[in-house]
């Protein structure tokens, strides 16, 4: 594997042969056929910035009749063509206090559809498993960002990189072991007390792939609730020294960990044969947080339609609670509730829950995928500007080539214990090109072969851009 670093590749010799919207995936549509239909293919345009204030100005008057039809009382103001206001009904019970700023949390919050809407339509694209080629390709992945996803390192930086190396072997695939429109239909299962009162159980395994949070137990006490399926699992430091114990034998489970690898971690890799990886860590200060946000991003990296269950989206809630434990003091989480209604009506995510659960497979109020293309085009290119247009590659700031004559290891180390040598890392990372469903296939190849990752922070235009022949 050679990697060239930024300039390597002439970013600005592939301007987009598709142009800038035509990003797949789901969402939009009345039903579930249409919420599958193939990516919708912009052709660059030349349009006046008054035409794509007039695109997303129309956008945001479909956005504001879906949040009034779906939101449970929730109501959108629209301030301009990017900006609007969400706001709970008058006398909502807001009761939980934030120690920091001695306020109870506000019944009003203010989003830029734009921004939400490049972020998240780049997240289709994108990969979100951290990888060798990444840290070959960025400008000291190996010295500077490697250290900071290992834990007890003893230092700031990987001088010695066989010893950062000795840390993520284990974890760390050559290149993506997933990739975008792998799986048509996904279900994130959240954690939420909720679930009991409804009975999603097969609903939710007949979804191509399932991702749960943590210590979500499995099994046929919940099944008619939360189902059987298991496919990926997010988890943070605290949940390793159950896992074990929630696996349960469940020796296909992909473990994604959320946040640095860790002696936890460590002691409970050994003991299973699950594939394990390291999830791209990014800080989004976005309306919503926690493993529950982070499993619809890797969701959405993968999936065409992701549909999320178990998250406290209703109104009525006072306490946060778990399916699976006992009421525990929390709180109602008004900004989490307002911004994954605006992401369902941005046609990123299907929201299930109990007040939902009469509407069935019922879409037709959420934008559709053309409409959101559109909107898409347009917000880039009033970011751009119409003279800064660089296609699908525009956002790429770090270029680099992957030697076709080597596709690097398959995760592990010499040293691995007898149990994590039948593990089934080789299941994913060794998967054949044309065993990938026709919609991944297409994506890899209308993106020229190249993977996308994110940087750091909030930056939309700080993309990794890996190419491969």
């Amino acid at each position: 594997m050679r990697p060239h670093k930024a300039g390597g590749f002439n970013a600005n010799s592939h301007h987009s042969r598709r142009g800038a919207g035509s990003s797949g995936g789901g969402g939009g549509g009345d039903d579930t056929s249409k919420q599958n239909d193939p990516p919708v293919v912009t052709q660059k345009l030349d349009l006046t910035p008054q035409q794509d204030f007039k695109i997303l100005s129309d956008f945001q008057s479909s956005i504001q009749q879906c949040v009034a039809n779906r939101g449970l009382g929730l109501t959108a103001h629209i301030i301009d063509h990017c900006n609007l206001v969400l706001k709970f009904p008058e006398g909502t019970n807001s009761t939980w206090y934030n120690e920091q700023f001695k306020i109870y949390e506000p019944l009003e919050y203010k989003y830029s559809v734009c921004d939400a809407l490049l972020l998240w339509e780049q997240y289709r694209n994108m990969t979100t498993v951290l990888t060798r080629e990444y840290l070959d390709v960025r400008p000291k992945g190996w010295e500077e960002y490697a250290a900071k996803r290992i834990a007890q390192l003893g230092a700031d930086k990987c001088y010695n990189r066989t010893l950062c190396e000795e840390h993520l072997n284990l974890i760390l695939p050559a290149k993506p072991p997933f990739h975008p429109r792998q799986f048509r239909t996904c279900a994130v299962v959240g954690n939420s007390g909720d679930l009991l009162k409804t009975k999603f159980g097969k609903e939710i395994d007949a979804h191509d792939a399932v991702i749960r949070d943590n210590e979500a137990p499995v099994n046929e006490k919940y099944a008619k609730y939360v189902g059987l399926k298991r496919d990926f699992r997010l988890v943070v430091r605290g949940a390793a020294r159950n896992m074990v114990t929630i696996l349960n034998g469940s020796t296909d489970e992909v473990l994604i960990i959320k946040s640095v690898t860790h002696r936890d971690f460590n002691a409970m890799i050994k003991k299973i044969p699950n594939p394990v990886y390291l999830f791209q860590g990014i800080v989004l200060r976005r309306g919503a947080k926690g493993t529950g946000m982070k499993s619809i991003e890797l969701a959405l990296s993968m999936c065409d339609i992701v549909d999320i269950y178990g998250f406290t989206v209703d109104p009525g809630y006072t306490e946060w609670t778990r399916y699976f434990s006992t009421p525990r003091k929390g709180h109602n989480p008004l900004q989490g509730r307002a911004y994954y209604q605006l992401l369902e009506c941005l046609g990123v995510i299907r929201i299930h829950s109990p007040m939902r659960s009469e509407r069935g497979n019922d879409w037709s109020d959420v934008p559709h995928r053309e409409m959101i293309s559109r909107a898409h085009a347009a917000a880039l290119r009033l970011k751009r500007g119409q003279d800064g247009d660089l296609g699908q590659f525009g956002s790429c700031k770090v270029w680099g080539n992957m030697d076709p004559e080597s596709s690097g290891p398959v995760s592990g180390s010499p040293d691995m214990s007898s149990i994590r040598k039948f593990s089934k890392y080789s299941k994913w990372e060794v998967m054949p090109f044309e065993s990938l469903r026709k919609e991944a296939q297409d994506h890899y190849n209308q993106m020229e072969g190249v993977s996308l990752y994110k940087m750091d922070g909030n930056k939309l235009d700080d993309l990794v851009c890996v190419r491969h022949s």
